[in-house]
């Protein structure tokens, strides 16, 4: 289904990242993973989506927060696999903490790796997408950033910002064959999320468990190919937003 496309991921190392490289890999994507953290976990996963999969895979590291190193990223991807179709901004970080309390440095921090670092990836891929007059952007954002969360207050403004950053994404490219959807997570089992089995907020989920990794990857499967959808938020939560 994606022969022959080239997906980049960013924070691609573990987690949703990876459980998505894995699924677009599956799809037959050539994968590029950006990472600010150990190459050698980048490493490990296109390791397995060139032995798995058999499709070419590179790691790259770079904070997609600085404007000149993701442009310089993007521009070594292109040189790598000769253009890109398909963007997941998946990088994020949290720095949890009552509005009251939060330090300056970790509001700013987390605004700009999870809505900054996605604009930059959009604004240094979109060239590659508009020539090719095709491209699929899907930004990871979060029930989050649809509900709020206590004492999460940039970590939700981050996300809250991906859906605006989404539908004005979507909107002025559609024109040119650029589709731009995001992804809402609820409760997802990850090493950023750690031991939630204690969290009352598990009460408030219909479905009455935590999602994994897997269900994100599908999310993400389904929108690289979705050729009619464009500007949508497709919640994955077990129906804690709904």
């Amino acid at each position: 289904m994606l022969n022959g496309k080239t997906a980049i991921i960013t924070g691609g190392s573990r987690g949703l990242g990876e459980a998505i490289a894995y699924k677009l890999a599956s799809m037959g994507a050539n994968i590029a993973i950006v990472d600010i953290g150990d190459v050698s976990l980048s490493d490990k996963v296109c390791a397995k989506c060139k032995d798995e999969y058999k499709v070419e895979a590179k790691a790259y590291q770079c904070d997609v927060s600085n404007f000149d190193a993701a442009k310089e990223t993007v521009a070594n991807i292109k040189a790598d696999f000769g253009t890109a179709h398909i963007l997941v901004n998946n990088a994020g970080i949290t720095r949890d903490g009552l509005c009251a309390m939060m330090k300056e440095e970790d509001f700013d921090k987390v605004i700009a790796v999870n809505l900054k670092g996605a604009f930059n990836m959009i604004r240094h891929t979109a060239g590659l997408f508009i020539r090719n007059r095709e491209g699929c952007i899907i930004n990871i954002s979060s029930v989050a950033g649809l509900m709020g969360n206590v004492g999460q207050c940039n970590y939700a403004a981050s996300k809250a910002g991906l859906v605006g950053l989404t539908k004005t994404i979507a909107k002025e490219l559609a024109p040119k064959g650029v589709r731009c959807n995001a992804i809402a997570p609820g409760f997802i089992a990850t090493d950023m999320t750690g031991n939630q089995t204690e969290n009352p907020l598990l009460k408030m989920i219909p479905l009455g468990k935590m999602g994994d990794a897997d269900d994100i990857a599908e999310a993400a499967g389904y929108l690289a190919t979705a050729k009619y959808v464009t500007g949508e938020v497709l919640r994955v939560d077990g129906g804690i937003a709904m």
